[in-house]
């Protein structure tokens, strides 16, 4: 689901994929958040937000945090409370991670590889979109959605999926750049 044009408030990013076979290193996937200026809107974020942080100003959180995939439901939940963000704020690209370095730092894995994977967009009981993977098989990272202020202050949702084959750190300062 493309360009969902209404203004949103406070949405919420839920990551689900089945744990790694017995005996096999576990897959570790992270949702991840960039926040951008209306002077930089495709530069350097203002700040990050994965696991272990958040907003300073408190606008998005990771509610939920796996390091295997174990449990039922979703296994990583985000929370972009877009209504609350300063007004300087004007963009934020929600991304998702494969930590894997495989063999002597090599990136192996894969969304094709990591069972179940799935992603929800969720305004309150409103699912804004669903993503399944399928489009970023070969890619060891995603954007998944890309939230942008407009001129009357109002957000609206890109909820495309791009695939990269990069390493987490690099990862983080590829996703901001503009899409074609």
């Amino acid at each position: 689901m493309s360009g969902i044009r209404k203004s949103l408030a406070k949405v919420q990013i839920g990551l689900r994929w089945d744990p790694s076979p017995a005996g096999t290193p576990a897959h570790d996937l992270d949702i991840l958040a960039a926040v951008y200026a209306a002077a930089a809107p495709h530069g350097d974020p203002v700040y990050l937000v994965h696991f272990g942080s958040r907003a300073p100003d408190g606008t998005v959180t990771l509610d939920r945090d796996s390091d295997t995939g174990q449990g039922f439901g979703f296994d990583e939940v985000m929370t972009i409370e877009l209504d609350r963000m300063s007004t300087e704020l004007v963009r934020v690209v929600v991304g998702v991670v494969i930590q894997d370095p495989g063999p002597e730092g090599a990136r192996t894995k894969t969304f094709a590889s990591v069972a179940g994977t799935g992603l929800r967009i969720r305004e309150g009981y409103t699912d804004l979109a669903e993503i399944d993977f399928e489009s970023v098989a070969r890619a060891t990272a995603a954007t998944v959605a890309e939230f942008v202020r407009d001129a009357s202050g109002g957000w609206s949702l890109d909820a495309e999926p791009v695939g990269f084959d990069t390493e987490p750190q690099e990862f983080t300062r590829l996703m901001g750049a503009a899409r074609s």
